[in-house]
């Protein structure tokens, strides 16, 4: 026999001896350690350790109870739980528009419909902008509301009134609102409420779908596009329509949006440029490009004299009150 074809043969032998070898050592170590385990166990079993396996039930694991550790069982600390906490009544300041005195007389239909539907059982401010504070009705409020005047100028056209709007929430906003109360929601007077609003609405910046254009797309609003204001929209953009009626939120976010619209106006004066909407057509341009945190549905800004009612909208909780507005314009 060629002596390589021997050693080839015999260390192939030796290979297989040694790894038997180790298949046995490991299973006799295993074996050893169980007896070794069960020895001590026996060795332990004494009165003493008999009375406390009575009270296994009670003893913590150890480590000497598990050869793993995945069998060690965590202490959980017990969950407290915080006590329940009543919500405080969240403020709620509501601006009025009423810059001309001709206004003043849909005040008071605001004010009782006001008090029955809006934010029953919280705090509000009924802020009042009127050229004419002694104009305005004495009406009863609920506890913890009431009506606070706030006197600004007089305006000849609608349309300045419209445009300075802004700037009056803007101004009053710095002086004193960021001091004094939490939210804003800014209204039109000539208006009404039909049914509840309650804190449902309130979010640090929320706006209202136009009556006229929640069914409509893009191409079918009112935007501003003439290039040359500062409210301009290209035709490829938007996404909703606005209502210059209904807008509100926190009052660190309305600041911020009265005061780019008032500024963005003001540039539009100086370039000799007036926004097909005024205030509502810069609305629509802050709104687009800081998107709101809520969109209200239509039902929360209705006009009844002018739409008729889909069958979608199941309540109509804010609506505007009959009338000639060319002459309550023009008186």
């Amino acid at each position: 026999m060629d002596p390589r074809e021997f050693w080839r043969k015999s260390a192939k032998v030796w290979l297989c001896l040694i790894l038997l070898c180790a298949v046995l050592l490991g299973f006799y170590s295993n074996v050893f350690s169980l007896i070794s385990t069960w020895q001590r166990g026996e060795s332990q079993s004494s009165p003493e350790v008999h009375h406390l396996q009575g009270q296994q039930g009670r003893l913590p694991f150890s480590e000497g109870d598990c050869h793993l550790d995945t069998c060690r069982i965590p202490e959980v600390p017990r969950l407290v739980y915080p006590k329940a906490q009543l919500l405080k009544p969240t403020r709620v300041d509501v601006l009025v528009m009423t810059p001309w005195t001709r206004y003043v007389v849909f005040l008071k239909l605001f004010l009782e419909t006001a008090e029955k539907h809006f934010m029953v059982g919280h705090k509000v401010n009924y802020y009042v902008f009127t050229d004419q504070p002694a104009a305005v009705p004495q009406i009863p409020l609920q506890e913890g509301r009431q009506v606070v005047v706030l006197k600004v100028r007089n305006y000849k056209h609608w349309q300045d009134i419209s445009m300075h709007r802004m700037e009056m929430i803007s101004n009053f906003s710095q002086q004193r609102f960021l001091r004094e109360v939490h939210y804003l929601v800014c209204l039109d007077v000539d208006m009404k409420f039909s049914d509840h609003v309650g804190v449902e609405i309130l979010a640090p910046l929320f706006g209202t779908l136009h009556p006229g254009f929640y069914a409509g797309d893009r191409h079918s609003f009112t935007y501003e596009h003439r290039p040359l204001s500062q409210a301009y929209i290209p035709r490829d953009e938007g996404d909703f329509y606005y209502a210059g009626g209904f807008f509100g939120g926190s009052v660190p976010e309305v600041y911020r949006l009265t005061m780019a619209c008032h500024q963005a106006m003001m540039a539009d004066q100086a370039n000799g440029i007036e926004a097909v909407w005024h205030d509502e057509s810069h609305l629509n341009r802050y709104l687009l490009y800081h998107k709101p945190s809520k969109v209200l549905s239509p039902e929360y800004l209705w006009d009844e004299q002018m739409l008729q009612r889909p069958p979608l909208l199941r309540k109509l909780r804010y609506v505007a009150v009959p009338k000639n507005h060319a002459e309550i314009r023009n008186r």
